[in-house]
């Protein structure tokens, strides 16, 4: 009998992860999508994009509270679920598929780049079966964490499943020749919620890709967006660029009247990468779709090169590029030695297929145990409700979670701030802290 996959996603990047994850299974496995109502939930413009390429359409989503996750698996009785969705949410979901009689296997995994490998994001998943990842480099990180965690969670190579097929054969390396200008005219800017973090950095930023625009008037910079004003993200976004560039100071700070080949737009990355000529990021999973694509890529250094700029895989990659290589189009394809430890290893070498039939087999010979949770366990059902809280917002109408909120956000400020203090007198840099209204916004909440 074909075994049946659901995918239960959150945001509008995992949404897209999880419908091309499943849009790629092995042949003869059913695949289902359900996304769970969150304040990050996908709007219909989103989600239509996060679509496009998959086997899905909006039609075929089906949107879940939380509170009704447990009868949808007893309706639809899936084999396997990912839960394509943010770290703490995965926590919150876990425990409810685990008392599911004949519970699925669990796996979970990431939309994107996940170097460098944190460990609270196998801490979250700690009772999944099956941790998906996309890189041998990946892997093994992940892996040394979660042994040194002794969480004896399971990993499996997978391919970024929205990456273009024909990367294996045919995309140029380093050095090989570019596509021409009417072939592909643009240059596409991926723009991201967390990085760069500063208003003056973005502003920098955007200033490099007006002087692109203005040196090639015949062609257009694009910026790209993944949200418009007031649909959610994974991420909360502090600066939205294309906020930024509707604001008189900052066109004055980049010269006034901006030059019309340069624009904001949104939609799939995949549509904007059939027109460009390079693609632009300070760090995003959008430089492996354009090397997947065969498009050259800029990669930018002028912030650092930093595990809080995502952007440490990059090393070896020969991608990172200035301020001058952004405003003059300077882009290059990465060093072959790069590739086949990060991301494009090859489909043949994906093993996580493998992984997930022992773990079917182990479930037909006996119901699955969920793992017992052995991290982050003090405040117990107080807790759980406030975990419950702070990822549902409005969507988690309980008592509980109401009352957990009044407890928790205190003793969180108090834990904070003994470790702020515990960080000075140890001569540590100190780190920001999170504000009361920070805290009771999902949206800002450990995406890993």
């Amino acid at each position: 009998m074909s075994p049946r996959f659901l995918v239960l996603a959150d945001s509008d990047s995992y949404v897209k992860w999880g419908a091309a994850f499943a849009s790629r299974l092995p042949r003869g496995w059913r695949a289902e999508l359900a996304i769970l109502a969150t304040p990050v939930a996908p709007s219909a413009r989103q989600l239509r994009a996060a679509l496009a390429g998959s086997v899905f359409d909006v039609s075929d989503v089906t949107f879940l509270e939380l509170h009704e996750v447990e009868q949808h698996l007893a309706v639809r009785r899936p084999d396997v679920m990912l839960l394509a969705m943010r770290g703490p949410l995965v926590r919150v979901v876990t425990p409810i598929v685990g008392r599911a009689p004949d519970r699925p296997v669990l796996v979970s995994g990431f939309p994107g780049l996940t170097i460098p490998a944190e460990p609270k994001a196998i801490i979250y998943r700690e009772q999944v079966d099956l941790i998906v990842l996309q890189s041998r480099r990946e892997v093994r990180e992940f892996r040394a964490n979660a042994e040194q965690l002794g969480i004896p969670v399971g990993f499996g190579l997978a391919t970024l499943p929205f990456l273009s097929e024909t990367r294996r054969a045919d995309v140029p390396a380093e050095g090989d020749g570019e596509p021409s200008a009417l072939e592909r005219p643009d240059l596409v800017f991926a723009a991201q919620a967390k990085v760069p973090a500063a208003r003056e950095d973005r502003v920098r930023l955007l200033g490099w890709l007006v002087d692109a625009a203005r040196r090639r008037p015949s062609r257009r910079v694009v910026v790209k967006v993944r949200a418009r004003r007031g649909e959610a993200q994974t991420h909360d976004e502090a600066y939205d660029f294309g906020d930024l560039l509707d604001d008189p100071g900052v066109r004055a700070e980049l010269g006034g009247t901006l030059p019309p080949n340069l624009v904001v737009e949104d939609g799939p990355m995949a549509e904007h990468l059939e027109r460009a000529a390079a693609l632009v990021t300070v760090s995003s999973t959008a430089v492996l779709e354009a090397i997947a694509a065969g498009v050259p890529a800029v990669v930018v250094d002028e912030f650092g090169i930093a595990p809080k700029l995502i952007n440490t895989v990059f090393e070896g990659s020969g991608l990172f590029g200035g301020a001058e290589a952004v405003a003059g189009w300077d882009a290059r394809h990465p060093s072959a030695e790069w590739l086949d430890d990060n991301y494009f290893h090859g489909r043949e070498h994906d093993d996580w297929p493998a992984r997930v039939g022992e773990l079917l087999e182990r479930r037909a010979a006996a119901p699955l145990p969920l793992r017992e949770r052995r991290y982050n366990l003090t405040g117990g059902a107080l807790r759980r409700s406030f975990e419950r809280k702070r990822m549902l917002g409005e969507f988690d109408r309980s008592f509980a979670g109401s009352v957990s909120v009044v407890f928790a956000l205190p003793s969180r400020w108090v834990v904070r701030r003994v470790r702020q203090v515990r960080r000075r007198l140890a001569g540590e840099p100190a780190t920001p802290q999170l504000g009361a209204r920070e805290l009771r916004s999902p949206q800002l909440v450990d995406a890993a």
